[in-house]
């Protein structure tokens, strides 16, 4: 596999479960012996939420653009927001290139929630938005419901059967990246 995994954060709310899972999921792709990082978009340069980046992006988007075309896959951890997906990770993706940005890249996602359907609907809306992008869908999915239940105090995921889950999505991912790139 060429290339890193990136691993969107997909809020920009400060102190999120998003952070969190997608922390927890760079340290299993790691445990796994693959490049990974996390991509928090809490950490956008605020100057491209200027109206005027529709025309002429910053220099300090670059960064961002980069790691996204240089990555062999990405694994998207999305919050259930109002029953969507939060603005911010839209506009996130409305600023990168198009199309070579999703174009034939594999990606991933992992829903969180803290009602019972545990992300589910983030996901499928996104899916929608990639699958117009063309990029490649992987159709393991991950819910994760009662967010706020499933770390410990010291912020590490308490369950084991989640981690299993989190786990054999990596290993899957990493098997369709092979796949695709082939």
């Amino acid at each position: 596999m060429t290339g890193m995994i990136e691993i969107i954060s997909g809020t920009n709310r400060a102190g999120s479960n998003s952070r969190k899972v997608a922390t927890a999921v760079e340290s299993i792709y790691r445990d796994q012996g693959v490049s990974a990082q996390v991509l928090d978009i809490a950490d956008l340069p605020m100057e491209i939420f200027h109206p005027d980046v529709y025309a002429k992006k910053p220099a300090s988007l670059e960064t961002w653009t980069n790691r996204i075309l240089q990555s062999a896959g990405i694994a998207v951890v999305v919050p259930e927001y109002n029953g969507g997906f939060p603005g911010a990770l839209k506009y996130f993706i409305d600023m990168l290139p198009f199309p070579q940005s999703f174009q034939n890249r594999p990606v991933c996602f992992i829903g969180i929630g803290a009602g019972e359907w545990g992300g589910l609907r983030p996901v499928e809306q996104l899916q929608q938005v990639f699958g117009y992008r063309n990029a490649f869908i992987c159709p393991y999915r991950v819910f994760i419901k009662g967010v706020h239940h499933v770390f410990d105090e010291t912020g590490q995921l308490k369950q084991d059967d989640l981690k299993d889950r989190l786990a054999e999505q990596a290993r899957l991912f990493v098997d369709f990246i092979r796949r695709t790139e082939a």
